[in-house]
């Protein structure tokens, strides 16, 4: 099995040519990208067969949405022009999310599995309603094996901090429209596709807990090792 690790929202960054259309103070927030998510990920990356990550602000475009859907431009980038749009779409969307589409295809092709986790956090407040969760593991539920997956992670995980309140398929659902819900359609079988979702609260100035990321990555290296995660 080949791990692939993502990270749609490691950053807030704004190409020049755009930033007159953007407010910086909410670029700064969870809205603009996900606090102390490409820590994180710079953490388990050593563990990963190939890894990817995005800077550029998800309220440009938001690479963990399909082309259809009413998010794929945030309110600051939805009155650009279509030819503006389109040029977005071909430099930031399509390069990133093909890139790890043809990667998977490659690995499936020699008849590899694909682990994919896709590493993410969640504002701990949102719209004045506290979010009661220290990890979120989504995925879908009609997969077996994405199921069994989550749960010896979670398991492990309360082995190290039996504290952690780790939940599944919280604060989103794994099945909502997403990045690794578009890639399960495109590969039905031997792909498991995992979002991992980290309260922000664990996040300071843009680096995650040291401690929770310490626990993370031992995770995942016992995971590895039992699923025979090649490196």
């Amino acid at each position: 099995m080949k791990l692939i690790l993502t990270c749609e929202h490691g950053g807030n960054n704004i190409p020049e040519a755009f930033k007159k259309h953007f407010n910086e103070a909410i670029l700064k927030t969870h809205r603009g990208y996900d606090l102390g998510a490409l820590d994180l990920f710079q953490q388990l990356e050593p563990l990963s067969d190939a890894s990817y990550f995005s800077t550029t602000s998800r309220l440009l475009v938001e690479l963990n949405r399909s082309l259809f859907s009413k998010q794929l431009f945030s309110e600051f980038s939805n009155g650009l022009s279509k030819n503006e749009k389109s040029e977005i779409l071909k430099k930031y969307y399509f390069p990133y999310r093909t890139e790890i589409e043809y990667k998977i295809a490659e690995y499936i092709r020699s008849k590899q599995q694909v682990l994919h986790l896709s590493i993410h956090s969640f504002t701990s407040n949102l719209n004045g309603d506290e979010r009661k969760g220290d990890i979120g593991l989504l995925y879908d539920s009609r997969h077996k094996k994405e199921q069994e997956f989550c749960k010896q992670f979670k398991a492990n995980l309360l082995q190290q901090n039996p504290n952690l309140n780790v939940r599944f398929n919280y604060p989103y659902l794994g099945k909502a429209d997403g990045f690794t819900t578009f890639l399960r359609k495109q590969f039905p079988t031997n792909y498991l596709g995992i979002e991992i979702e980290v309260n922000q609260k664990f996040a300071t100035e843009n680096s995650m807990n040291s401690v929770l990321k310490q626990t993370i990555l031992n995770t995942l290296k016992v995971l590895k090792s039992n699923h025979n995660l090649e490196t």
